[in-house]
């Protein structure tokens, strides 16, 4: 099953169960991926995470069956998986700009988000440069944080913790410690998935042979074919617009899927607001 075809079997999935209460493991099922990948693949293609996706189409049906019968709020909203119909206003005035009273009465416009629809386009004018290698198994070594991606948290803790690894000199003893095969400090997604929903382990580290350093845990990548991508600008906008481009228009079209084995942000030693930084994105494939 392609990317393309196993993103939109999720989504037919999510449609075919909008008024049950599904969760994201079953979603994810759907497309024979990980959480944590699917709901990072889904968030790149869409730019809205899962959860989002949901409530703009329940929100959207519901605004549609308002307007065209006779059914109370109250009912809309235990209906669409709302506690209490003043949840269900709230969250209904967010989106629409109106309430559902005043749709009811023909007053105000809606908004539609409608139903997505996954298309191959014709895209890749910009080329990607990338390589394929094969490494491992790799030790590397440096700190780690549990970090939930629920509504979004991982990305509001990760870039403090680089803060904070920054500020107080991590990152530099981590370059002196990187004597391993991958040159540069890592940002590593360790998806827990198994053990603990919607949690990973997210390690700022560098590839290390020896000894563990005092302070410092250690992570052992498993051997694995790596496509190894080129970032070229500043962080954190050009690491994100290759990740886009990577599920967008390189994983549907080189064959390849991802091998659900931790894949690394490598970020060289230079000023990473620079329009000349250098960075590679590092994904396990098979």
């Amino acid at each position: 099953m392609t990317l393309v075809q196993s993103l939109q079997k999720s989504i037919d999935y999510m449609e075919a169960h909008l008024l049950e209460n599904i969760s994201i493991e079953d979603i994810a099922k759907q497309a024979h991926t990980s959480v944590f990948h699917f709901q990072r693949m889904f968030t790149l293609l869409t730019d809205i995470p899962v959860a989002e996706y949901l409530r703009r189409r329940r929100l959207t049906l519901a605004a549609h069956e308002l307007s065209t019968s006779n059914v109370k709020v109250i009912d809309m909203a235990y209906k669409y998986g709302y506690d209490t119909p003043e949840s269900f206003s709230k969250a209904f005035k967010k989106q629409h700009g109106i309430s559902p009273r005043e749709v009811k009465s023909f007053t105000g416009k809606m908004k539609s988000y409608n139903r997505l629809v996954i298309q191959v386009n014709v895209k890749g004018a910009e080329p990607m440069k990338y390589e394929m290698k094969e490494k491992g198994p790799i030790q590397v070594v440096g700190l780690k944080q549990e970090v939930s991606c629920v509504n979004g948290e991982n990305h509001r803790v990760i870039p403090k913790l680089w803060d904070k690894v920054n500020e107080n000199g991590t990152d530099q003893k981590l370059y002196e410690l990187n004597n391993g095969d991958i040159k540069g400090v890592l940002g590593v997604c360790v998806d827990k998935s198994e053990t603990k929903a919607n949690h990973i382990d997210y390690w700022i580290a560098a590839a290390h042979e020896g000894d563990v350093p005092e302070g410092f845990s250690k992570l052992d990548l498993p051997a694995s074919k790596w496509a190894v991508f080129e970032v070229h600008g500043p962080m954190p906008e050009a690491i994100q617009k290759v990740w886009k481009q990577i599920y967008s228009e390189w994983f549907p079209s080189s064959g390849y899927r991802h091998a659900g084995t931790p894949d690394l942000e490598v970020y060289s030693e230079e000023d990473p607001y620079s329009e000349d930084y250098y960075s590679e994105i590092w994904i396990p494939v098979k």
